[in-house]
């Protein structure tokens, strides 16, 4: 008897530490690949765009630190910085290229605005930093799907590899917030990064998410899904 419940004893122990490690092993899967299990039906004819003039802005002596007050006009006026993170839609770009989505960055619609209408459909990330000729293109292309709030917001220059901020986010005035007077700015929506109430509206233009999906968008395959509907 005194065997057996040694026995018993030990395959209990293996039987909660497997079970824990595949808990964790699922939940590690769960936060960081989920979206992997789903499978995106409606892709084709759909472009997103890269915010690369955001990366740029949100880069260290950038505009930020200009807001902040910690550096002087010269951070309004910036070489591109190619490298994106959570400010730039780094997880969702991550997300949208294991699915094979067209992808072009700010600098293509800029430089070729019409580029939009080859595609049923554009889908804008944070794209908040664009230029006044990738404005009118995105606002004027009547499929849009913004998958993040506080798009459209800042207006820049580009030329010759570098942005200056123009207007917008209280400059050159304070009372200045959308540097477009965009209509349909959701620039408050942005800071919902839970996205427990997520939902896509309707706009004159296409769709827009009323939360920011950056720190959920791995594991979301709910709103992966939706975009997928509204792609159809």
């Amino acid at each position: 008897m005194k065997q057996f419940s040694n026995k018993h004893g030990i395959m209990l122990i293996l039987t909660v530490v497997i079970s824990t490690i595949i808990i964790a092993i699922t939940a590690i899967m769960y936060e960081t690949e989920t979206y992997r299990f789903y499978k995106f039906k409606n892709k084709d004819n759909v472009i997103v765009v890269i915010p690369i003039f955001t990366s740029t802005a949100y880069q260290k002596h950038g505009f930020y630190d200009y807001y902040r007050s910690e550096c002087n006009s010269d951070c309004l006026s910036l070489s591109i910085n190619y490298q994106l993170n959570r400010t730039s839609s780094k997880d969702a770009v991550e997300v949208l290229k294991w699915y094979k989505f067209k992808m072009i960055t700010d600098i293509d619609v800029n430089n070729n605005p019409k580029i939009l209408l080859e595609y049923k459909t554009v889908i804008i990330l944070h794209n908040e930093y664009v230029t006044q000729n990738e404005f009118n293109a995105i606002t004027s292309h009547p499929n849009v799907i913004y998958l993040y709030p506080n798009a459209l917001y800042g207006k820049v220059n580009y030329d010759n590899y570098k942005i200056t901020l123009i207007r917008g986010h209280g400059f050159p005035e304070s009372e200045i917030a959308n540097g477009f007077d965009w209509k349909d700015d959701n620039h408050d929506m942005e800071y919902d990064t839970k996205c427990l109430n997520w939902n896509f509206y309707k706009i004159s233009n296409g769709y827009m998410l009323n939360c920011y999906p950056e720190l959920v968008i791995k594991q979301r395959v709910d709103i992966l899904k939706k975009l997928d509907e509204i792609l159809q």
